[in-house]
């Protein structure tokens, strides 16, 4: 994207850090546009598809899978970087790229991972990501990994531990001296959450799990099911419920943007440098924020702890402990490429395996090793 029209404090590539592994200038595309490009076209990115975001892939065809949940959070960025005039393109790849290292599962998956990697430095999902664009993923012969932009790379990165952080040089030196990402970054984060939140009110919707009678007891939905049914009396089923959605997604937005701004304005902001040294910028209004709250205890209580979800999620676990223990306790039931890399760290390699698994493809490898009468 040219820098024409953007921000003063917008990511250009006049002010971007560069890849790690100096390459030419495309030709007809812009820095953060081939970041975008290359993680659309990675092997990481297809195998979204398959991992859960709240219901297991094979419990429903309409059900939000990582894949069209990242792709919904890059549209809702990518609207949200014109509006402040960032740079769209940066922002897009960021939400493209958030979920890339994500496990099976969903959150059960991971949480079952990161407790079996306790002894081995833990596992977190967005440093997966971040894992996967640098190193795991094979597609380039003079460099491993994609060899993103450092501000993609930066952006993929939203949480990391002190210690991890201290391993990832510049990269992780804001987790380390408190200063920010940029906006962009900022942004993508914030995105993922709006998404997340109204998008599995859909699905737990969609699902029977949750009722529209619960929601009334939510006010940022109740609100806009108000507004809704006040101008289309009668209104009933999914257009009803989308109606309501959409609005949701649209409040979410505006005040994002204009809190946003004002956070922008109240700090001086002026210049990249800026921004990495202001406090965070990208926000919700004081009087949203606990509004909000009270949308994601409901989704945890009442959707993501409804007991079926729950035995769905046990299950998932039990699958994520018994790989990881099963190659752990023989690193040669690994495909072969993994075996190489278990020579080095065994149990970073075997988090690199299941980590990079499909919910079908785990439940498939876990019967290959564990069901009598599967034989590979």
């Amino acid at each position: 994207m040219s820098a024409e029209g953007l921000a003063t404090y917008a990511v250009t590539e006049a002010n971007s850090r560069g890849r790690a592994h100096a390459e030419p200038p495309p030709a007809a595309r812009g820095a953060f546009q081939r970041d975008r490009d290359r993680i659309i076209h990675c092997t990481a990115f297809r195998r979204l598809e398959y991992k859960t975001q709240v219901f297991v892939n094979h419990e429903g065809d309409l059900f939000r899978t990582r894949l069209t949940h990242s792709i919904e959070v890059a549209q809702l960025t990518r609207s949200l970087a014109r509006a402040l005039r960032l740079n769209e393109d940066l922002a897009e790849a960021i939400a493209l790229a958030h979920d890339l290292g994500h496990t099976p599962f969903g959150h059960a998956g991971q949480d079952a991972l990161n407790a079996c990697m306790k002894a081995y430095g833990g596992f977190e999902h967005n440093l997966q990501s971040l894992r996967t664009v640098d190193l795991l993923e094979e597609r380039y012969a003079a460099f491993e990994g994609l060899n993103l932009t450092y501000e993609t790379r930066e952006g993929i990165l939203k949480h990391c531990s002190r210690p991890n952080a201290e391993l990832l040089g510049e990269l992780g030196r804001r987790f380390l001296d408190g200063t920010q990402p940029s906006i962009e970054a900022q942004l993508a984060n914030l995105a993922d959450e709006i998404a997340y939140n109204n998008h599995d009110v859909d699905d737990g919707l969609r699902s029977g799990l949750i009722t529209l009678e619960q929601l009334g007891e939510v006010d940022v939905f109740a609100e806009q099911r108000r507004a809704v049914e006040a101008e289309w009396p009668g209104l009933n089923g999914r257009k009803l419920i989308y109606e309501t959605i959409r609005r949701m997604i649209n409040a979410m937005a505006l005040d994002l943007i204009e809190q946003t701004r004002a956070n922008i304005a109240g700090a001086r902001v002026e210049t990249l440098d800026d921004v990495r040294t202001a406090g965070r910028l990208v926000a919700y209004s004081e009087g949203l924020k606990p509004r909000l709250q009270g949308l994601k205890v409901f989704l945890r209580e009442q959707l993501y702890w409804h007991y079926q979800v729950l035995r769905m999620t046990d299950k998932a676990k039990r699958i994520i402990s018994d790989l990881f223990e099963a190659f752990m306790a023989d690193a040669r039931l690994l495909p072969p490429q993994y075996q190489e890399r278990a020579r080095i760290d065994k149990p970073r390699a075997i988090a690199d395996y299941i980590a990079g698994m499909t919910d079908r493809y785990a439940m498939k490898e876990h019967r290959r090793l564990f069901a009598v009468g599967e034989i590979y």
